[in-house]
C-alpha cells in the first residue's frame, strides 16, 4: 500500500473544525480568529522509548494526541487541530486501524481536527504530532508569571502514570495509557493563573521550570501531593519518589493568587484541584512534612538518559 493510500483509508475524514484546507495538499490552510494568537506545539513518541512495545495501538493513537492537547491546555488556550508524521517499520493495517481509532477518539473528545501531516518508513515506529490552538491575544499563561505568595496547585493525581509503569497491568495502567488532557481547566484558568505548566517530566522538575523562568522560589507540603491509595501504601520516600519525579502524569501544575483561587473554587470544574504548597521570595525548592524540611534527591524524567 502506498503513502496516499494509508491516508485516504486511516488518516481522512471530514474536518470538524474551521479549516480552510485539510488533509489532501502540500499544507494545510487555517484563517486565525480575529484578536486572536496561535498556540503550536509539538510531541514525539518513540517505541520503546515513550511507550512500552506491547501497548496497544488504539492507546498509542489517544496518546499521542493527548500528550501535545496537554501542553495546549498549559497555555490556557483552546485545542483546535493536529498534524500528524508517522514513521512505521511496515504496513499493519490492523494496528493502523486501531491507531487511527485511538487518535480521532482522543480528537473527538476535545473537539479536534487532524488536518494533515506525512507518512514514511522507518526502522523505529515514531510518532510526531503538532498541536494548534487559539487564544486571545495577550491570555496566555506562561512560566514566568509566579509571584512570592502565591499558591502552588496541581489538577488531579500525580505519580499514577509513573507507578503503573512500575507495575504492568495495574489499574492505573489507564492513567499511563490513556492520559486526560486538562483542556477545560486551562481555558478557565486563563485570567485567574500566574504561571502553569503541564507535568510531563516529574512534578518537582516542571514546577522547577517555573521558579526558575520567574526567579522566584517555593515551598511544597509532601503531605498535600495528591496520590492515588495505591501509592499512599507504599513507604514515604518510594511514594514521593513517584509523585515528584515519576512523570507521565500530563497533569496541570499552576501558580495563582489567594484571592484568584477563591474565585476558581466557585467556578465547575472537570477534576480536582489540590493545593499543594506556595511560592517564597527566595529561589529554592523546599520539601516540607508537618513543619519539617525534607532533604530528597531525585531526578525528573531525563530525555538523554
Amino acid at each position: 500500500m502506498a503513502e496516499f493510500s494509508i491516508i485516504d483509508t486511516y488518516f481522512s475524514r471530514q474536518n470538524k473544525n474551521a479549516v480552510d484546507l485539510g488533509v489532501g495538499d502540500d499544507s494545510a490552510l487555517l484563517t486565525p480568529p480575529p484578536q486572536q494568537q496561535l498556540v503550536i506545539c509539538t510531541d514525539t513518541l518513540v517505541a520503546g522509548r515513550h511507550f512500552p512495545l506491547d501497548t496497544h495501538p488504539h492507546a498509542i493513537g489517544w496518546k499521542s494526541v493527548a500528550v501535545n492537547l496537554s501542553d495546549i491546555a498549559a497555555m490556557g488556550a483552546k485545542p483546535h487541530s493536529i498534524l500528524l508524521a508517522l514513521s512505521l517499520s511496515q504496513i499493519d493495517h490492523d494496528w493502523l486501524k486501531d491507531f487511527s481509532q485511538g487518535l480521532y477518539d482522543c480528537c473527538d473528545q476535545f473537539g479536534v481536527s487532524l488536518i494533515g501531516g506525512d507518512t514514511t518508513q522507518s526502522p523505529h515506529l515514531t510518532i510526531t504530532v503538532t498541536a494548534l490552538g487559539w487564544i486571545e491575544s495577550g491570555k496566555a499563561i506562561t512560566r514566568s508569571g509566579a509571584q512570592a505568595g502565591d499558591l502552588i496547585c496541581v489538577s488531579g493525581q500525580v505519580g499514577d502514570a509513573a507507578f503503573a509503569l512500575a507495575h504492568l497491568g495495574h489499574p492505573l495502567q489507564k492513567r499511563l495509557d490513556y492520559p486526560t488532557p486538562r483542556c477545560q481547566l486551562g481555558q478557565k484558568l486563563k485570567d485567574l493563573a500566574s504561571s502553569m505548566i503541564d507535568v510531563s517530566d516529574g512534578l518537582a522538575q516542571d514546577l522547577g521550570h517555573i521558579l526558575d523562568a520567574s526567579g522566584v522560589g517555593a515551598e511544597i507540603e509532601l503531605n498535600q501531593l495528591p496520590v492515588d491509595t495505591a501509592l499512599k501504601k507504599l513507604q514515604q520516600e518510594i511514594q514521593w519518589q513517584y509523585a515528584l519525579a515519576g512523570g507521565d502524569d500530563y497533569e496541570l501544575c499552576f501558580t495563582i493568587s489567594p484571592q484568584n483561587y477563591q474565585q476558581l473554587l466557585q467556578q465547575q470544574l472537570d477534576t480536582n484541584i489540590t493545593k499543594i504548597g506556595k511560592i517564597t521570595a527566595t529561589p529554592q525548592l523546599r520539601f516540607v512534612q508537618n513543619g519539617t524540611d525534607q532533604i530528597l534527591k531525585f531526578n525528573g524524567y531525563q530525555h538523554f538518559a
